[in-house]
C-alpha cells in the first residue's frame, strides 16, 4: 500500500540541501517519490508502508544533518 506523507524538516537551506535529502531518501528500497519544497521547509514522500518504515525515512534525512520537526 502507497503512503504518502509530509515531514517538516529544518535546516535546509540551498540546492545541495535538495540533492542530499532527495537523493537519499530516493535511493531507500520502498521509496517511490520524494519532492523538497525548500521554501516550505517541507519534504514529501511517497512510500510502500510494506517495504519501508517511517522512521528509516526520517533516520534517513537525520544522518543528512537535518532535524525532523
Amino acid at each position: 500500500m502507497v503512503e504518502h506523507i509530509t515531514l517538516k524538516v529544518e535546516g535546509m537551506s540551498c540546492q545541495h540541501c535538495v540533492k542530499a535529502i532527495e537523493g537519499n531518501v530516493g535511493n531507500v528500497a520502498g521509496v517511490s517519490k520524494v519532492d523538497v519544497h525548500l521554501d516550505q521547509g517541507t519534504v514529501d514522500v511517497e512510500f510502500e508502508k510494506d517495504y519501508v518504515s517511517l522512521d528509516k525515512i526520517r533516520n534517513t534525512i537525520e544522518e543528512q544533518g537535518y532535524d525532523i520537526a
